[in-house]
């Protein structure tokens, strides 16, 4: 007995089924993609510099919801000619800030970019970013993938 029709059949009939059953497949697939880094960022704010001309600090909690451990490489702030990720450090008995290099974060793990620890730099700020308003910052890990979240804008000296 020859069975090719009967297996050429069969594919079509299964295929169909495929199809069915990926009903909003790709709105799902277009989600798992917009933040396939496993990462959530909470709690972002840019603070504006006291003094104009001056960069911006920006503070937020970074947790990584992910079941495999991320480095983050580098952040951008939309309205900010550059952004350096900085970190708070003790140096011959003085406190120094610089920047830092990428930041591991293990799976299941939340680290917290805050005043006199790490935080984002946000250099020769756009004048449309005033306080009220919001930004957007982007976070990329290692391996290319990005994460993109908003960013309240709060006057020097407001709650940081």
């Amino acid at each position: 007995m020859n069975f090719k029709p009967f297996a050429a059949a069969f594919l079509v009939i299964t295929s169909f089924g495929a199809v069915a059953c990926s009903d909003g497949g790709a709105e799902n697939d277009a989600a798992a993609e917009a933040n396939s880094t496993g990462l959530e960022v909470a709690n972002a704010r840019l603070v504006l510099p006291a003094v104009s001309g001056n960069p911006a600090a920006v503070y937020f909690d970074l947790g990584n919801k992910g079941d495999r451990n991320v480095a983050v490489r580098s952040a951008s702030i939309e309205g900010a000619s550059n952004a350096q990720m900085h970190d708070t450090m003790e140096w011959s008995g003085e406190m120094t800030m610089g920047e830092m290099g990428p930041l591991t974060i293990e799976a299941g793990d939340t680290v917290s970019f805050e005043p006199g620890g790490m935080h984002v730099m946000a250099f020769d700020l756009d004048p449309s970013l005033e306080a009220g308003g919001t930004t957007a910052m982007t976070l990329t890990v290692a391996g290319g993938k990005t994460v993109t979240a908003d960013v309240a804008i709060v006057a020097a000296g407001d709650d940081r």
